[in-house]
């Protein structure tokens, strides 16, 4: 009986050790220190790239000359607010949105202005480079030009709990470490040292490691994520050793599947 409690003892604290060797090496950050200030040295920008949808508005004290500027919704209409905002108008309570295409070329077709092109620049930088033109054209002394990216998604694979495609709120933005916590944070088998975020830069890309044990994440420059980026997780040498187990088990049962049947049938041929 005593040799029966001795071995249940050694199993269950067996057990918990493993629990916590595995909880240990999905702690993030491990390298911060209480009351220390890390500052992000980064400062978030969004870079327009083609296929972009760009939702662009021009507001003005004048509604009448912003209304020029501005794309009508599907029923052609506008809002004009009590600011002098101009927007697009609701119907039946969903508000009708349309947005600038980035062509193949990085440009838009922007009302009066015609041709702008647009590609690699920041939604900051599109923003100034509107207001800059409409007021040097004479055309509104006093405009207010808001640019967004309505097409704001990007990918999480590898070791998370909900792998998928997700979609981000115009004017918002997404660190790393939101991106995974939406994807159901990572598995037990995810490298935590090994998170790389592959990124579009015109006709290239670029995948960029990540390890998120340490607090150099907040330098890294894909801590603020960009359209179309995708976050892959690596998996850890357990899982890599537990896909070789099953693919051999999987082998295996193949193999005596095959030679029992050659058996029987070399039986009934006899």
């Amino acid at each position: 009986m005593k040799k029966t409690c001795f071995k249940l003892f050694c199993l269950t604290a067996l057990v918990l050790l493993s629990s916590c060797v595995a909880r240990r090496s999905t702690v993030y950050l491990r390298d911060m220190q209480e009351n220390v200030e890390y500052p992000v040295a980064q400062k978030y920008e969004m870079v327009i790239q083609r296929d972009d949808q760009l939702s662009i508005t021009v507001s003005s004290k004048d509604p009448e000359l912003a209304m020029a500027f501005n794309l009508p919704n599907s029923a052609g209409g506008y809002t004009i607010g009590t600011d002098g905002s101009v927007g697009v108008a609701q119907t039946a309570g969903v508000e009708a949105v349309q947005g600038y295409t980035v062509d193949v070329k990085g440009d838009i077709d922007f009302p009066v202005l015609g041709k702008l092109h647009v590609e690699g620049l920041s939604v900051n930088q599109l923003r100034d480079m509107i207001k800059k033109k409409i007021i040097e054209g004479r055309l509104i002394n006093d405009p207010v030009v808001t640019v967004n990216i309505l097409n704001f998604k990007y990918s999480v694979l590898g070791e998370v709990n909900s792998v998928g495609t997700f979609n981000v709120p115009s004017g918002n933005r997404v660190t790393l470490l939101e991106a995974i916590a939406k994807a159901g944070d990572l598995t037990e088998y995810a490298r935590v040292d090994s998170v790389a975020v592959i990124r579009e830069y015109g006709n290239k890309r670029r995948i960029i490691w990540n390890d998120l044990r340490s607090k150099d994440i907040f330098m890294s420059p894909s801590y603020y994520l960009q359209q179309n980026d995708i976050v892959y997780v690596e998996p850890n040498a357990r899982q890599a050793n537990r896909h070789t187990r099953e693919n051999i088990s999987l082998y295996t049962t193949i193999m005596s599947s095959i030679t029992a049947l050659t058996t029987i049938v070399l039986f009934f041929l006899k």
